[in-house]
């Protein structure tokens, strides 16, 4: 039963636990475990691929400490799109929450249940699979398989999940991220205790000769037309796509008990742990593996599958078998249940959030008597379906990408706005280093953005293209009349900036 959300409000129902967990259970997904190829690919030497880990969770971390001031400072549901809302006005806030809604969040989850349906498809042995029909859309061939309905299947049931309580959803994301936590401790401290052979010789020594496979040639290591500054940038950029989902607690803020203390304890926290994490799998990986063995492994392939095969296994061409390899197969799976948990978790309060300021239907807006935004974590879920089904989950993510980091430029510029805007709000947290942290992340994200247009012109076009889409959507809700914002914002700041 759905009601109105004057009837039922959000429950502070999560824990300094299950806080963390809303953001480690959706960083840690299969990055740490498939980008060191690539990564390796990029720079060469094994030194270079763990400083692109520190950058990346340096950078990571500068955003996290930004971004803790403003959630700590504002705790609402919607998080960023509240920040960019009172600091930048209510278009930019549209255009992230549409393409949150639409794109990266739902994308992202229809990636994660493919992903999983894979996975177990592979440790069965092929035998899930089965082509239900194939045809071609506009000359692009389209392929309909079990697989997909498998995705379906698990977006179903954790949809359904997170529309019981918010407190059972933070049970079931501490749950699973102990087993992302202790996935990544087994495959990197059994490479030091199980693996015989390996040693500090081969951090000595660099990618020659390795197969690079689907790496473009301005971006492998020892290519006639490799820069080593466009190579460091490609890692950088595979390392924070695993760190990606730092700011995911922010989503859910106005579900955080204690949220003075919690949420900049949670945030800063957990991007901490993560850095230490990817840093310890990283030293173990090439602790096995040399890095042109590393550098030549499929690109469906996993180095942690490797490095896991190689516990009991002579030889990399036995890694197949073994119990090692089974529990990591179970694990990763488990691991990739848990991103898709908490991504349903936190997005869908997005929609709630933008329909409570009347830029988003009023159909978000309602809540079930458990307190949870139910429609809007039901339509949330019908789509990821859909885009699971349809296939084309993985071209809306890749060009969105970039999209991505200009909010996240955008938000962490924000601090300035409201430092400016709201000298005497109070500010249960203050970021450390201000203002040179927000600003050596504003540089970086500048670099970032740069460095994609040069290298992907089409796919930031596009990427650009697909948010701007949204705006004839916020026209459209706001050519009724007033919507309330202006509103809501002068409360804001007749209370002396307390919510700002």
């Amino acid at each position: 039963m759905a009601m109105n959300s004057e009837t039922y409000k959000l429950v502070r129902g999560l824990g300094l636990v299950a806080a963390i967990s809303v953001i480690i259970g959706n960083v840690i997904g299969t990055g740490v475990f498939l980008k060191a190829r690539v990564m390796t690919c990029n720079v060469g030497e094994p030194f270079w691929v763990i400083m692109a880990w520190v950058a990346a969770g340096i950078l990571s971390l500068a955003g996290a400490l930004t971004y803790a001031e403003l959630t700590a400072m504002k705790p609402e549901a919607g998080g960023p799109y509240v920040f960019l809302r009172d600091s930048f006005g209510k278009v930019s806030s549209f255009l992230f929450g549409w393409m949150q809604i639409f794109i990266a969040k739902t994308g992202a989850q229809a990636s994660v249940a493919v992903v999983f349906a894979i996975a177990v498809n592979d440790y069965l042995g092929g035998g899930l699979k089965s082509t239900l029909f194939s045809t071609s859309i506009l000359g692009v061939p389209f392929e309909f398989t079990t697989l997909q309905i498998i995705a379906v299947m698990v977006i179903i049931i954790f949809t359904t999940l997170n529309c019981l309580s918010v407190a059972l959803s933070g049970q079931i994301a501490t749950f699973l991220t102990f087993v992302k936590i202790a996935l990544v401790i087994f495959v990197a401290a059994g490479a030091f205790l199980f693996v015989t052979g390996g040693g500090l010789a081969n951090f000595s020594l660099a990618a020659t000769g390795g197969t690079c496979e689907g790496v473009g040639s301005t971006v492998t290591f020892g290519s006639p037309d490799y820069s080593f500054f466009a190579g460091f940038a490609a890692a950088m950029l595979g390392a924070l796509w695993g760190y990606d989902g730092w700011d995911n607690l922010t989503y859910v803020a106005g579900e955080v008990k204690d949220p003075n203390r919690n949420i900049p304890l949670a945030i800063i926290g957990s991007v901490l742990l993560i850095i230490l994490l990817y840093v310890f799998a990283s030293v173990a990986y090439f602790w096995v593996l040399d890095p042109t063995t590393i550098a030549s492994v499929s690109k469906d392939g996993s180095v942690a599958a490797v490095v896991v095969g190689k516990f009991f296994a002579a030889d990399v061409a036995s890694v197949a078998t073994g119990a090692a390899v089974a529990v990591f197969t179970i694990g990763l799976m488990l691991s990739s249940l848990g991103t898709l948990h908490t991504s349903i978790l936190s997005g869908s309060r997005i929609p709630y959030a933008m329909a409570k300021d009347r830029q988003m239907f009023p159909f978000f807006e309602k809540l079930s008597i458990n307190s949870v935004p139910v429609n809007s974590v039901l339509f949330q879920g019908l789509w990821a379906s859909i885009l699971a089904l349809s296939g084309s989950f993985d071209t809306l993510t890749d060009y969105v990408i970039f999209g991505s980091w200009i909010f996240y430029g955008l938000v962490t510029a924000s601090i300035f706005v409201f430092r400016s805007k709201y000298p005497n709000a109070e500010r249960p947290y203050k970021a450390w280093g201000y203002p040179i942290v927000p600003v050596i992340f504003l540089f970086v994200t500048g670099w970032l953005l740069i460095n994609t247009i040069m290298s992907s012109p089409k796919s930031s076009l596009i990427g650009i293209g697909l948010i701007i889409l949204g705006l004839p959507v916020y026209f459209y809700l706001n050519s009724k009349g007033s919507n309330g914002l202006e509103d809501r914002g002068n409360d804001e700041e007749g209370n002396g900036g307390q919510a700002a």
